[in-house]
């Protein structure tokens, strides 16, 4: 029996793990605590080494993570090859505001990715129309698709191909059906859009990747209706192909392309509202975590079930904590010792 091999994390939920391998297939597993205890967190996609496995019951040990090619953060998950961005025309209905956040957060990734916009069955041809020009003045090319009719899957499909890829975007836009289109066997729970909030129900509860026909794997993923914004402010601006297409020197290297002098971008365009906004945004909280870097309190990191990590502030020790029966014992003995010095 080889005392470890090399996998892939294909799903995780809570802290057990499923793992593919060569060897003995998939394996679940869980992680050992010196990665934890070390900040090594393991994420879906991850090549891992699985140790102390057990050929009879299928599970094993997550030992060490293989150093990883990229990494997202919402959805957790790492070394994949694109995005699928994929939202729903209609129920929940199309937002310009709602689209524009997601394409920006798509960009942060710096990842190729595709997007696919549902439910062209639900909507009249002009509607479409409408939204694919609005969508080319801001530098991208939808996919039209229906799950329901199967109207360009096969053209979706062969971007899919031979690629991991990650299928992300609000709850309710049609993600867990088009993988059922496309992985019959997958059988993935499908919920309707809730009719008091017009809001997509979350049917997907963890990530997991999933084999295509054609080579290449899907990731699905748990919709959010509000992605969020993790870079510097000045960063932004190449999140927007109306910036960075535009290839304009500004006469300040840190210009934000909003008041300054000497700035040469245009800035007559649907979106740029949106850019300022979210400058803003970005702004605030690079501030607030300035400020809360001086602070003594300081910041520690728990993961939750789905993998993503989440902070919360450590409690000072000197105001809100007690000592635990150990340390006080070091320190007495400390005191001892400085006692008998003297």
């Amino acid at each position: 029996m080889l005392r470890e091999v090399l996998g892939q994390v294909t799903a995780a939920q809570a802290n057990f793990y499923r793992v593919a391998t060569s060897a003995y297939g998939e394996l679940l597993c869980t992680s050992r605590a010196r990665l934890k205890k070390t900040g090594q967190w393991v994420l879906v996609g991850d090549q891992v080494l699985v140790e102390e496995i057990d050929p009879a019951s299928k599970r094993g040990a997550i030992g060490e993570i293989i150093p990883r090619r990229n990494q997202l953060d919402q959805p957790p998950i790492a070394n994949v090859d694109q995005l699928l961005l994929m939202l729903a025309l209609a129920e929940p209905a199309l937002e310009i505001q709602h689209l524009s956040r997601f394409l920006v957060k798509a960009e942060s990734t710096k990842l190729p990715f595709i997007l696919a916009l549902n439910k062209a069955d639900l909507c009249e041809r002009q509607t479409i129309d409408d939204w694919q020009e609005k969508l080319h003045a801001w530098g991208y090319q939808p996919i039209i698709i229906s799950t329901t009719t199967g109207q360009n899957l096969s053209e979706l499909k062969a971007h899919l191909a031979h690629k991991i890829t990650v299928i992300t975007g609000s709850s309710g836009v049609g993600k867990s059906s088009l993988i059922n289109r496309l992985i019959p066997g997958a059988h993935l729970a499908t919920g309707s859009v809730a009719q008091r909030t017009g809001r997509g129900r979350h049917t997907t509860r963890h990530i997991q990747l999933l084999p295509l026909d054609t080579g290449g794997m899907i990731a699905d993923t748990p919709g959010f209706n509000q992605p969020n914004l993790e870079m510097k402010p000045t960063e932004l601006a190449q999140c927007f192909p109306e910036i960075y297409r535009q290839n304009a020197a500004c006469e300040f290297a840190d210009c934000t392309h909003q008041d300054e002098p000497g700035c040469n971008i245009d800035k007559h365009w649907e979106r740029y509202e949106h850019y300022v906004q979210w400058w803003q945004e970005l702004q605030e909280l690079a501030i607030l975590k300035q400020m809360q870097g001086r602070c003594d309190v300081g910041v520690k990191y728990k993961q939750d079930g789905m993998g993503q990590r989440r902070s919360e502030p450590k409690l000072a020790r000197h105001k809100y904590r007690s000592l635990s029966r150990r340390r006080q014992h070091q320190e007495l003995d400390l005191l001892t010792a400085d006692d008998e010095s003297i």
